[in-house]
């Protein structure tokens, strides 16, 4: 059977969420939110989503913004390169398209981060272009219609998916179809506990019909995330301006890349989290610590691999010189009252409160 289309269309003009950038038919605003969007639920988007349109509520706000600005606004919404593309991006169309976001798709899906999920997603609603949307919601929504047992993981799975939807989406309101396919696997046709007496599309559904839903869709299995063991170091010293602890700017490329952190890195085998810290702060730094207090070990999940981070306090070794960073790396000393002034890693923010503890509990903090 061929989906049912004007039933998902009524179905969706019934149903849909009531959510920010649905307000609006202007193409920045509509671009960020799919930026954002992208792996990330939409109940923890929309509050990123209106302080980042505060902020930069146009293109050219954006592109005059800083990456600082941009990363802090972005802090704990994860996936940071996403951000550092979308300043890109602004940047791109602001130089090259006199500040007009394009709206053809050659032009549109050159910009940095923009690929062709968000293209379809962006230019179908505000362009009306017949692109078809396949995300892991339409994927489940397709499998479990056609009961297809493909490897949703495999890419020839999203092809095939994408041009039989190219067939049939509607060129009168393609944003509406593939808001509506996305909105139905988000509501209706969940991964567990589908609800499918409520789905518009049940009366030709072949998994259901032959009560197989759980079977769809299929998808391999991964490698089991690693976990790596981090220490990390909170160099504490007393100066002019009270407490201060040392802390440098990751760079701009790679994993939470423009984000500030403190010292530290992976332990090696047969490393105490001890010895990994003192270790990677001498060849980090160049310097010597003493540790003088451990805070509660932090457990962080990242997309493909999780870590387990010991925060320590520290203070520098006597006579073990001042840290540098390595060459072109920005540090600073700051204190307490000033970390909201930096973006940091989501994983640092879970110590931070234990950090401010001790610093209530010793307000004269070590000093070398």
């Amino acid at each position: 059977m061929t989906l049912p289309i004007e039933r998902l269309l009524k179905w969706y003009e019934a149903n849909k969420r009531e959510m920010p950038w649905r307000e609006t038919g202007d193409i920045y605003s509509v671009w960020v939110s799919e930026i954002m969007l992208q792996q990330t639920q939409v109940k923890t988007v929309i509050p990123y989503y209106r302080r980042f349109l505060e902020r930069f509520p146009a293109v050219v706000d954006l592109a005059g913004g800083t990456e600082q600005e941009v990363l802090k606004l972005w802090e704990g919404l994860g996936y940071y390169s996403r951000a550092r593309n979308l300043h890109r991006a602004a940047i791109r169309v602001m130089d090259d398209y006199d500040g007009i976001v394009p709206g053809g798709l050659a032009e549109f899906i050159t910009l940095p981060g923009v690929g062709p999920y968000v293209s379809a997603a962006v230019l179908s609603i505000t362009r009306g272009l017949p692109l078809p949307v396949v995300d892991g919601n339409v994927m489940r929504v397709f499998a479990r219609f056609e009961a297809m047992g493909d490897d949703i993981r495999k890419g020839g799975t999203r092809t095939f998916i994408y041009n039989y939807l190219e067939r049939i989406i509607p060129h009168d309101v393609p944003g509406d179809f593939n808001q509506a396919m996305m909105e139905l696997g988000a509501l209706v046709c969940t991964p567990s506990s589908p609800r499918c007496v409520e789905c518009p599309l049940a009366e030709g559904c072949r998994a259901l019909a032959d009560g197989t839903i759980e079977s769809f869709p299929y998808k391999s299995p991964t490698a089991k995330a690693p976990t790596y063991h981090v220490s990390v170091g909170i160099i504490l010293r007393r100066g002019v301006k009270g407490d201060r602890f040392y802390i440098q700017k990751r760079p701009s490329k790679g994993h939470l890349g423009g984000l500030w952190e403190f010292p530290g890195g992976k332990a090696e085998a047969g490393e105490t989290p001890e010895q990994a810290l003192i270790r990677e702060c001498r060849e980090e730094l160049g310097c010597g610590v003493e540790i003088v207090e451990s805070l509660p070990v932090v457990r962080h999940a990242y997309s493909h691999f999780k870590i387990e981070m010991s925060p320590f306090i520290c203070r520098l070794e006597s006579g073990g010189g001042e840290p540098r960073a390595l060459e072109n790396q920005e540090f600073k000393w700051i204190g307490m009252d000033e970390l909201d002034d930096y973006p940091f890693p989501g994983a640092n923010h879970k110590f931070f409160p234990k950090l401010n503890v001790y610093l209530k509990k010793t307000p004269r903090c070590p000093g070398p």
